[in-house]
This record gives C-alpha cells, sequence and structure tokens, in this order.
C-alpha cells in the first residue's frame, strides 16, 4: 500500500513529467518487459495523496483552448489615431518620437472572471487541489456569480463613460506622474500658431459663428494674456463691422475674456467687480481700444467658481452650430477649464484632456465633444509660447518653484532710499530717489522663492556669491549666465496713500511688486533682457500686518545653501592648513585671508 500511494500516478506523469525516449537499435521493448523498467530513472519529485482517498480516475486530455479575444475597454489605435490626451498623432514604432503608445496586450473574453475565495482554513479545498480535483460539491455556477457581477459592473461603468482612455505614453506620465517621460523629445514637438491655424477661419465673412476665450492665469494676467489673438479678433471685427452695416453677411467673431485660477487670489479682500473692471482694463491695455468683449468671466476650475455661468454664456452666444476656441498661454489651466465645463454640462465619462502642471502639454487641437450640443463644436488648442515670460526660459525643476500652486500670501517689506529686495536670482528692485522717508513694497510671488532685501551697493556681492545658491531659480550658479543679460528698466511711481498700494510693478511669468507710498519715488528694476515688465493700477491694495526683516527670507533652499556653503569653508581652511604645515611657512590671519566679503543688510 505505502509503495502504491508513493507511485507517480500515469496521469500526473504524462502532464508534468514527460520523459524522452532513449534511441535503441532494437524494437521497442513492451512497458511490462522487466529492462523497461530498470532504465527508467526514479523522479525526485512526489505527489502524496491521503491514503484514504481512491486513486483518482485517470485525467482526459486538456482540451483545446479558444483563441484570445482582444478587450473591447480599450479602443483600438493605430498609426493615424489622435491622442485624445493631448492632440498628437499616435505612434507604436519608436518610443523616443513624440505620440509613442503601448498597445493593449490581449485578454481572453472572460478576462473578468474571478476566481471564488478560498480560506486558509478550509482543508477540504487544500486536499481536492492535491488530488488534482475540485472538492464534490461546490457549484461552478456558484463560483461564477462574482465574476458575473464584476462584468455587469464593467458593462454599467462602460455604458456610463468611466471606461479607460488609450493615451499616449507622454500623457500616461503627465497624468500619473507629472513629468514628463522623454525630455529629449520635447524638442521634436510641433510648434502651433493660433492666427496661422484659426486666423482665416475667424477672418473669413462667412461660416459658423465664432467665438473666443481668451484666458489669462490671474496671478500673472499681462505675461499670459494672448494679445496677438486678441488683436487679431479686434481686426476681424472691426472689417465685418463695416461689411454687416453694408446690409452684407458678415460673421464677426466674438471675445469672451476668462481670469482663470482665481482662488490664487487673496479673494477675501478682493472686490469681484473691482477684478472685472480691472481685467477689462487690462485686456484693453494689451491688445488695444478696438477689442470689444462679449463679456468677463473669474473663474476656478479647480473649485468650480463661474463655470456654469462660463458655460451658460457660450451656450447663449454660439447658438447650435457655432465654434469655441479656448486659447491662453502655456500653463494658463485650458484643458483644466474644458474638464470642468464638460463635468458641469453633463458629458457622460470622464474628461479626457490631460491635466498636468507642466507648460505645453496639449500639442494640437482637440474638439471636445458633447458639451455644446450636436451641432456646436468646442476646441482645446496649445498653449501660446510667450518669450516675454520669464517661464519660458527656465528648467522643469525651476519651474516648480516659481509657480503658484496656492493662495498668494503678501511680505512686505518699509524700505529707504539706497536699498534693493531680490526675488530670489531673477529680478531685482532698488529705490534710487525719494520724495519722503521711506516707502512699503509688497512681494506677490511664489513663496517658494526666496527673498533678499539689503543695500544696492553690495549688489554685485549677490551676484557673484549668492546667484543660483541662496537665491534661487536660477538652481546652480552656471545657470545664471545661460538666462540672458542682465538689464535694468526705470518706473516713477506716485502715490497718495500709506493705507494701502498705489501701483503695481509686474514682472511677466513671475509676479508683481506692489508699491505703497504718498509722494513719489524713482524705483529701478533689474531683470533678464526680454524680460516683459510694466507699470499697471494696483491689482491688491493689502499688505502684510507684519513687515519681513532685512536679509535672506528664511526657506529651505537658503538654509541648504548656507549648508553646502559652511562646508565648502570648512574644506578650504582644512586644506590650507594643511599646505601651511607642510610648508612650515608662517601664517598671518589665516581668517581674514579666506573669509568672503560680508552682505550688509
Amino acid at each position: 500500500m505505502l509503495s502504491r500511494a508513493r507511485r507517480l500516478h500515469p496521469a500526473l506523469r504524462r502532464l508534468l513529467l514527460p520523459t524522452t525516449p532513449t534511441p535503441s537499435r532494437g524494437p521497442p521493448l513492451p512497458p511490462h518487459h522487466p529492462a523497461a523498467v530498470q532504465t527508467s530513472k526514479p523522479s525526485p519529485i512526489f505527489f502524496r495523496r491521503h491514503l484514504c482517498s481512491p486513486p483518482p480516475p485517470p485525467t482526459p486530455p486538456p482540451a483545446s483552448q479558444p483563441p484570445a479575444v482582444v478587450s473591447p475597454d480599450l479602443p483600438a489605435a493605430s498609426a493615424n489615431s489622435i491622442c485624445p490626451g493631448c492632440g498628437i498623432a499616435m505612434q507604436s514604432s519608436d518610443p523616443a518620437l513624440p505620440g509613442f503608445f503601448s498597445r493593449p496586450s490581449p485578454k481572453s473574453a472572460d478576462y473578468h472572471a474571478r476566481l471564488a475565495p478560498i480560506t486558509a482554513d478550509d482543508t477540504r479545498i487544500s486536499a481536492s487541489l492535491k488530488s488534482g480535483h475540485l472538492r464534490e460539491g461546490l457549484d461552478p455556477s456558484r463560483g461564477a456569480e462574482p465574476a458575473a457581477a464584476a462584468g455587469a459592473e464593467a458593462e454599467a461603468a462602460e455604458d456610463k463613460g468611466d471606461g479607460k482612455v488609450l493615451v499616449c505614453a507622454r500623457c500616461h506620465s503627465l497624468r500619473h506622474y507629472g513629468r514628463v517621460k522623454h525630455p529629449d523629445a520635447e524638442r521634436l514637438l510641433p510648434d502651433f500658431d493660433f492666427v496661422a491655424a484659426v486666423g482665416p477661419r475667424l477672418a473669413s465673412p462667412s461660416g459658423a459663428r465664432s467665438l473666443v476665450l481668451l484666458l489669462a492665469d490671474a496671478a500673472d494676467f499681462d505675461g499670459s494674456f494672448p494679445r496677438a489673438v486678441a488683436r487679431l479678433v479686434a481686426a476681424a471685427g472691426e472689417a465685418h463691422g463695416k461689411d454687416w452695416k453694408h446690409g452684407a453677411p458678415a460673421n464677426l467673431p466674438r471675445a469672451l475674456l476668462v481670469v482663470t485660477k482665481l482662488d490664487l487670489l487673496p479673494t477675501p479682500s478682493l472686490s469681484p467687480d473691482d477684478v472685472h473692471a480691472w481685467a477689462h482694463a487690462r485686456a484693453r491695455a494689451g491688445a488695444g481700444a478696438d477689442l470689444r468683449l462679449a463679456g468677463v468671466h473669474l473663474v476656478s476650475a479647480a473649485r468650480g467658481w463661474g463655470v456654469r455661468d462660463l458655460l451658460d454664456h457660450v451656450r447663449e452666444l454660439t447658438g447650435a452650430r457655432g465654434n469655441v476656441w479656448a486659447v491662453g498661454a502655456r500653463n494658463v489651466g485650458k484643458s483644466t477649464l474644458l474638464n470642468a465645463i464638460a463635468r458641469c454640462s453633463g458629458v457622460a465619462g470622464r474628461p479626457t484632456l490631460t491635466e498636468a502642471p507642466v507648460p505645453g502639454t496639449t500639442l494640437d487641437v482637440i474638439k471636445v465633444d458633447g458639451v455644446l450640443g450636436a451641432q456646436g463644436k468646442l476646441f482645446d488648442t496649445p498653449g501660446l509660447l510667450h518669450g516675454h515670460q520669464l517661464t519660458s526660459r527656465l528648467t522643469s525643476e525651476e519651474m516648480k518653484l516659481v509657480q503658484v500652486r496656492k493662495e498668494m500670501r503678501p511680505r512686505t517689506y518699509r524700505i529707504k532710499t539706497g536699498q534693493s529686495i531680490h526675488i530670489g536670482g531673477l529680478v531685482r528692485l532698488d529705490v534710487e530717489d525719494l520724495t519722503v522717508g521711506s516707502i512699503y513694497v509688497t512681494v506677490w510671488a511664489s513663496p517658494l522663492v526666496p527673498l533678499h532685501m539689503g543695500k544696492t551697493e553690495n549688489a554685485a556681492t549677490m551676484i557673484k556669491e549668492h546667484f543660483g545658491l541662496q537665491l534661487q531659480p536660477p538652481i546652480g550658479q552656471e545657470r545664471v549666465k545661460e538666462l540672458g543679460k542682465w538689464v535694468r528698466k526705470q518706473f516713477k511711481v506716485s502715490g497718495s496713500s500709506w493705507d494701502t498700494n498705489s501701483k503695481d510693478i509686474a514682472i511677466a511669468g513671475l509676479g508683481w511688486f506692489g508699491i505703497g507710498l504718498k509722494g513719489e519715488a524713482v524705483l529701478g528694476l533689474w531683470t533678464y533682457d526680454g524680460v516683459d515688465v510694466i507699470s499697471r493700477i494696483s491689482l491688491v491694495h493689502e499688505r502684510a500686518s507684519i513687515f519681513e526683516e532685512a536679509g535672506f527670507t528664511v526657506s529651505q533652499i537658503v538654509s541648504q545653501a548656507n549648508s553646502m556653503t559652511n562646508k565648502l569653508k570648512g574644506t578650504k581652511k582644512t586644506s590650507k592648513k594643511k599646505e601651511s604645515k607642510a610648508n612650515a611657512a608662517p601664517i598671518t590671519a589665516p581668517e581674514a585671508a579666506e573669509s568672503s566679503s560680508t552682505v550688509d543688510a
């Protein structure tokens, strides 16, 4: 009995331990021949079965499996498909080129099936698995119930539009990791010119009604406002308006100003009417007095502020067959806003546009279906590259420091003539002349960017020793020269109250200085050549209740730079002491010879 129990079952031998026949010169021996039994090698693996259980019946030969069927969850894509996240043509041949995607792996039709749960203390199932058979009494239909339920839920999710969407590898990396998978492929991406691509449609007197959404970032209005597109709309409206007055058919393109990321401003201290009037005035200042806006909307896609009102106004202006174009600078929030509009309109399924805090997420024109009805069309366009913004020159790591992602907080200084304020290694504001004793300067920028206030006469030392270290961005002293030439612009500012800010000096892509004074001042602003700097009416009139002190602001960047500088100084002192002992030369005042210039704050 024991030898019979230890003997490997013939069916399991055929399935698990196939043996190759050894060639022989004579005819093959029968299986029961003693010589054939002696030539077979014993197997090192033994399968035990319970002594009381009867021997299992012979295992039938395995049935042929049906061919695999590709799952319908992910749509089939080809080289001519367009990525629904960014609009680029997809390809599956070269991962280093833009638009690469991985084809879904083939799956069987019942790949949603789930096995019945097996507990660790179920001894009957354990014994049945050892014998190679399911235990008696287990109804396969009961185990299929969870699978059927899961399949029904999946089908219901697909009906609701919650199924997966196949996007390119770039969009997948941006959605899940917030970064570009292949940075070297970014320079191969095509450039988009809205004036050349969409301009002829706006200039044509015939065709469907056109509406342009001019998007501007609330934290960088003048830097992100699409001036060229606004001037195009103004010129087309002026030309078509003359034809319309004479009775000729004319397509009058309309424009809506949409101020995005309203949640970044200190909203409790702002009046919506004041911001509305301020944004309307700044738009006409950037595009010219000929720009006629059909309305101004203040929205926050992250919190849903003003999205419903914007959608209702867009539907009213476009009608049943209109075309809507969302235009704005890079990272202004076009895709995020259109996804919020799609959710607000009740479109089935998840919005497909890729959202990421990376400039240039959208690469081509994408049509958003189902928002404006059956014949209305809503288009998302690639972000416009504004060379006058500081962000166009920064790396991805430097962009993370400059981008404003939370509600802005004021940082206020009280400074006198001959003092300066640095915003990182990007901007310096000098107080050159005053008719009063001092002025209030409030910095509105990302809290991750360190500040410094000190004497103007030490500005050269700051550039040489602290740019790229304590004052970031740029990250690294070698990046200072790569950003361009350091140039100066002069501003004459006047105010009539100490309590509020009278003027703003805005730096495109960074933020602005709020100036509060009762008198006149001559200010000099230094930044890199080509960066747009303007003087405007103050947007936020408040300032901080507690003023900043002279020197560097407390930040992690400054602390790490100071620690690194102290380590370098200690290494230099140690090496010089070793050299002096080896040369046996007397040293006079080694600290004075090695100490660096101290910034007088």
